[in-house]
């Protein structure tokens, strides 16, 4: 426990120091030291809206530094341009954004680079905090894969679009690590305990799941989603009602199937809400002992195959953010993940992504 509370409150600063809620804004985004980049966040202008695109589909659009600070950029110049109603974040190819590019800072870490981690982290979970707290309307389009700080940049905004192709999931309890990017603030607020659930174990759901747990807000078939697309592309209004009938004209009444991790949630409660992961694991293994559960015997092993270090403080991390704003969910998340990547309490991050 002692390694825990030291990844948590080591690096202490003034809590809010590096989100700043004095915002500042740019009329036009800086693009100058990241020209080489900008293939890698496209816009796409409309009369009323702006759209940032991901376009690193061959790394399933996770994110890097360049990326991080384009998007911030574009965000802090969009909010104050009085011509633009509201903004779409979207990606290409088959994932919204996989998360963080882990296998980079991997190698910055090797090499070294730590500050440049740090900065990257800075830079992101500004970004997340920019999201929560846009002035502006803003749509997600969650069509396709959406893990790690994929669901930081996306949910905190006003809008988020999920489709029969979507598929969410935090695994950074495997890889050493924990979820970041305000996930301990949106998980935590999930019904009952299937926050803790999908944190520990890397559990995925689908775009009906979001929207039955309440991580999406609407929901439509990727046959239909170009439709989606161009109804928002063409609009001149950016009343938040007007969008919100806009996406739900397409969207479909869907429930989660049978097999759905949601018709378990009487046994995600019974084994999540302990306050330790030993209890915890000991719950499902007599859960799976006596109900002879694969479910229970799957989750069981992602667990144990997990770092212990990463589910304590995983665990720790979502009760903390269930009583704590976005905000200091950010700030402590935020020294977290610099505890983490500096290998100050552990290797296991740099374990845990180390290429084959």
């Amino acid at each position: 426990m002692q390694r825990v509370k030291a990844l948590i409150v080591r690096h202490s600063f003034q809590t809010l120091r590096f989100l700043s809620h004095q915002r500042c804004f740019s009329a036009q985004p800086n693009y100058a030291p990241y020209h080489d980049f900008q293939d890698q966040v496209l816009v796409e202008g409309r009369a009323k809206s702006r759209a940032a695109i991901l376009n690193r589909p061959f790394a399933l659009n996770s994110l890097t530094t360049s990326m991080a600070s384009r998007l911030k950029k574009l965000y802090e110049s969009w909010e104050e341009n009085p011509d633009i109603g509201f903004v779409i974040l979207k990606g290409n190819g088959r994932a919204f954004c996989s998360g963080v590019d882990a296998v980079a800072l991997y190698h910055l870490l090797n090499e070294g680079k730590v500050e440049d981690c740090k900065r990257f982290l800075k830079t992101l979970y500004k970004f997340v905090y920019l999201q929560g707290t846009y002035l502006k309307p803003h749509v997600a389009i969650l069509d396709g894969i959406t893990m790690g700080c994929g669901g930081g940049i996306s949910l905190p905004g006003m809008f988020h679009l999920v489709t029969d192709k979507t598929v969410f999931a935090h695994p950074e309890a495997q890889l050493g690590f924990h979820p970041d990017s305000g996930a301990s603030f949106y998980l935590s607020r999930l019904p009952g305990y299937l926050g803790e659930c999908l944190a520990l174990t890397g559990e995925k759901l689908n775009g009906v799941e979001m929207i039955a747990c309440g991580l999406a807000t609407h929901y439509c078939l990727n046959a239909r989603l170009s439709w989606v697309k161009e109804c928002l592309g063409n609009m001149m209004n950016d009343d938040p009602t007007v969008i919100e009938s806009s996406l739900a004209q397409y969207g479909d009444l869907v429930y989660p199937d049978r097999s759905s991790i949601l018709h378990r949630i009487e046994t995600i409660d019974k084994c999540f809400c302990h306050d330790t992961i030993e209890e915890i694991i000991d719950s499902l293994e007599n859960e799976a002992a006596g109900a002879y559960d694969d479910w229970c015997r799957t989750v069981l092993r992602k667990m144990k195959e997990a770092s212990p270090l990463s589910l304590n403080v995983t665990l720790r991390s979502i009760r903390e953010g269930r009583f704590q704003s976005l905000d200091q969910c950010l700030a402590r998340e935020y020294r977290m993940s610099v505890a983490a990547i500096s290998k100050q309490v552990s290797n296991d991050f740099s374990e845990g992504v180390r290429p084959g």
